[in-house]
């Protein structure tokens, strides 16, 4: 494989990682903002409190969808170490996005339910690329048999090793 085509493979298998990736994180962004604004709405919780029990849900949701979905083809041992990481950088996302919903509620005063929910959602913008790299780089491992083997595929498809009887004529 020459190494624009090694590229667009990579890039390729990137951007499906992030589609995927987007799409469980969609779902978790409905439920974190369905269960925010009921309890919002519905209860006397303080916001930023309100949100923190939405981000909560939602990564309960996230999990299951990102360990199922998105890094389905992931190493599964460890399963131990990859939840207590998961929930690590997880509590990580959470103090990032509800750190901006924070800041600008008691920080600016901005505390109209509008503002609040414009708020939380730039948080979860914020935090949602650091979870991505987080996520990808050290809780949902690549496995290295499978980059091993993409580089013997790309390694013979070069070319480079050819068959015995081939180099005898």
């Amino acid at each position: 494989m020459s190494e624009p085509s090694a590229l667009r493979s990579k890039l390729a298998a990137l951007t499906r990682e992030v589609v995927k990736f987007g799409a469980v994180g969609g779902a978790g962004v409905v439920v974190n903002f369905a269960v925010f604004n009921l309890v919002r709405h519905l209860t006397e919780v303080p916001v930023v409190r309100a949100s923190i029990v939405a981000t909560v849900v939602a990564t309960g949701t996230n999990y299951v969808g990102y360990r199922y979905f998105a890094y389905r083809d992931r190493d599964k041992q460890g399963r131990t170490k990859e939840l207590t990481l998961f929930l690590l950088f997880s509590v990580v996302g959470l103090v990032i996005e509800n750190g901006v919903l924070y800041a600008a509620t008691y920080g600016f005063g901005w505390d109209s339910p509008l503002q609040s929910n414009i708020f939380k959602f730039l948080g979860i913008g914020i935090a949602t690329l650091f979870r991505f790299w987080s996520y990808r780089t050290w809780v949902f491992r690549a496995l290295p048999a499978r980059e091993a083997v993409e580089t013997a595929e790309s390694f013979l498809a070069d070319g480079a090793v050819r068959p015995r009887s081939a180099s005898r004529k």
